[in-house]
């Protein structure tokens, strides 16, 4: 671009943007080239046979953001002609324009009708909107929402934190940045997935800013430690409000059901114009990162490093009170003192473990069968009362509701599946842990949302017994028998064609026992920022979204796709420049 997307979206933030960064990727400290897109030759471009793979590729490091020139600029009538022509001979449309069509419905069982292919969303900045209720970094949003449209982005997904909006007090909810920025969407045309966010930010895979719980609830939980996860050495996690006091009224004479309930209303109230055309899904939020899951794994503080298995998080008073009850109604009384004491810790290895050990590890004893049960039900009855609460809220609203699973591959070729244990998925070598949660879903009409669809096993090391692509194909399998919508997320930014055929091949559902016309109704790409706008990983990019378009009924090779990519992204160029340079005014 003549003037780089990446570097005037640093400009326009006044300071430096620290980019995500891939494993294996370094910052480039070399001054950016703004010349435009490196053109590449036709000639050696060629279409790989079938099977044939494609070896992973030098990630592009990202950029340091310097001002760019400080020049008016107008799209002229001339340029407009010329970037709607491109648009609409690449498939998409110029980014004022609004598709009024566009937007993708489902059939039971998660097959779509009408539209073939797979919808490609963009996860925003986790800061989008700021402590102030503003949109963070305004003027670079709206250029970058200009530029996702214009690459044929179906929407985009925004964090609704509970700690930004109901931060204060109380039922005191201030939507104020999340107003501006779902109308900026609306703007350009971009439909939007919600997430009610109902876990602090910080502490995670990827957290860039920390956005902690509301300060009344922090305040309640410092009065009560045991609203908080706690593990066995009485550690205390308080990204989100234990599941054991999910129907107490712990939180100022509310429980946290009627909390979230009440914060979904809101938001339903506070834009019922959007919901259904702007507004197409809302994400409820059901623990730590977002995910139907127990925080298991806390990077905070150094408690876990990948791929340790973690720890059960059931030592707080209420999940104990609820582990008694269970056990004396199973007739064990002294099964319901406290969880498994051989279990390990938070980086150890299944085989170091008791518990968790292959041959004769309590996993597979009666009373690891009935901990182990319980454990993962106390989960399930957490979705099921949320999502009963948010579909009987939403009902009628034209959105779909969605829950993000998590995908913990690593030690998934070991026999207990240990980190998926600790996590609640009660998924071994001998039971199936996602239909359970797939059947949930599927009574409340719910998409599933699942991660790590970028990753390939060879990828991951292998004395971890990791294996995301297993995994992803378990999930596609235990969704299509529970007749439930299936949707993606990579779980680490990725720029390169290497991820992206991955997800391609994943999003395609291609399982045996898998129905033949059944693909991923919808996919999040994580997530928007700098690196993502520098030329070659904007080309790519380009090309994926075109390729997700298509569908797997397409035939045409990924090269194809890319000199299409590769031209459109040429005439746009000064369009993203202009538009972007107006904004500096």
């Amino acid at each position: 671009m003549a003037l780089n997307l990446a570097h005037q979206i640093g400009t326009l933030a006044g300071t430096q943007i620290v980019a995500e960064v891939t494993t294996g990727e370094q910052p480039s400290s070399a001054p950016a080239n703004v010349s435009g897109v490196r053109k590449v030759p036709l000639a050696n471009l060629r279409c790989n046979a079938p099977g044939e793979t494609v070896s992973p590729p030098m990630l592009t490091p990202p950029l340091t953001p310097r001002s760019g020139a400080n020049r008016s600029g107008t799209m002229s009538p001339m340029l407009r002609a010329d970037i709607s022509a491109a648009c609409q001979a690449y498939g998409t449309l110029t980014p004022l324009e609004t598709e009024e069509d566009s937007a993708v419905s489902w059939k039971e069982g998660g097959k779509k009708e009408e539209k073939g292919g797979v919808p490609v969303y963009v996860m925003m900045p986790l800061d989008s909107v700021t402590y102030g209720n503003t949109v963070n970094r305004k003027k670079a949003m709206n250029a970058s929402l200009q530029a996702l449209k214009s690459a044929g982005v179906e929407g985009i997904m925004i964090d609704v934190w509970w700690g930004l909006v109901e931060r204060e007090a109380p039922g005191a909810y201030n939507w104020g940045g999340y107003a501006e920025l779902l109308e900026m969407a609306k703007k350009h045309g971009l439909k939007v997935q919600a997430v009610m966010s109902f876990h602090q930010c910080g502490g995670n895979v990827g957290d860039s800013c920390t956005i902690p719980l509301p300060k009344w609830v922090r305040e309640e939980m410092d009065k009560d430690p045991d609203l908080a996860y706690t593990d066995q050495w009485e550690r205390r996690n308080y990204e989100y409000v234990s599941l054991g006091s999910d129907t107490l009224p712990v939180l100022k004479g509310r429980t946290p059901v009627q909390c979230y309930a009440d914060f979904l209303r809101a938001f339903r109230d506070n834009f019922k114009h959007l919901l259904g055309d702007t507004i197409v899904e809302i994400q409820v939020g059901m623990g730590p990162a977002g995910e139907l899951r127990y925080p298991s794994y806390p990077e905070e503080n150094g408690t876990w490093k990948f791929p340790g298995i973690g720890a059960f998080q059931c030592y707080d008073k209420y999940m104990l009170s609820s582990l008694k009850a269970a056990a004396e109604e199973a007739g064990k009384p002294e099964w319901g003192s406290t969880g498994p004491t051989d279990a390990g810790h938070y980086n150890n290895w299944p085989e170091d473990t008791p518990f968790f050990k292959k041959e004769g590890g309590g996993w597979n004893s009666p009373f690891g069968e009935f901990f182990l049960s319980w454990y993962s039900q106390m989960l399930l009855e957490h979705g099921e009362r949320i999502l009963s609460s948010a579909t009987s809220i939403f009902d009628g609203a034209g959105v779909k509701i969605s829950v993000k699973v998590a995908g913990i591959h690593w030690h998934y070729g070991t026999r207990s599946h240990a980190p998926e244990l600790t996590a609640g998925y009660y998924n071994t070598r001998y039971r199936d842990g996602y239909l359970p949660i797939a059947q949930m879903l599927a009574r409340h009409g719910a998409v599933f949302n699942f991660t790590c669809i970028e990753m390939r096993d060879h990828e991951q090391p292998q004395d971890a017994l990791c294996a995301p692509e297993k995994l992803v194909k378990q999930v596609a399998l235990a969704t299509a028998a529970a007749q439930v919508p299936l949707a993606g997320e990579n779980a680490l930014p990725r720029y390169d064609e290497y991820a992206h055929e991955q997800i391609l091949e994943a999003s395609s559902l291609d399982v045996d026992g898998s129905p033949v016309d059944r693909e991923m109704c919808a996919f999040t790409y994580l997530r928007m920022n700098p690196s993502l706008f520098h030329p070659e990983n904007w080309r790519r990019f380009v090309a994926f979204v075109k390729k997700m378009k298509d569908g797997k009924g397409a035939r045409r090779c990924w090269e194809e796709v890319e000199r299409e990519a590769q031209q459109f992204v040429h005439v746009t160029q000064p369009f993203i420049q202009e538009a972007t340079v107006a904004l500096m005014h």
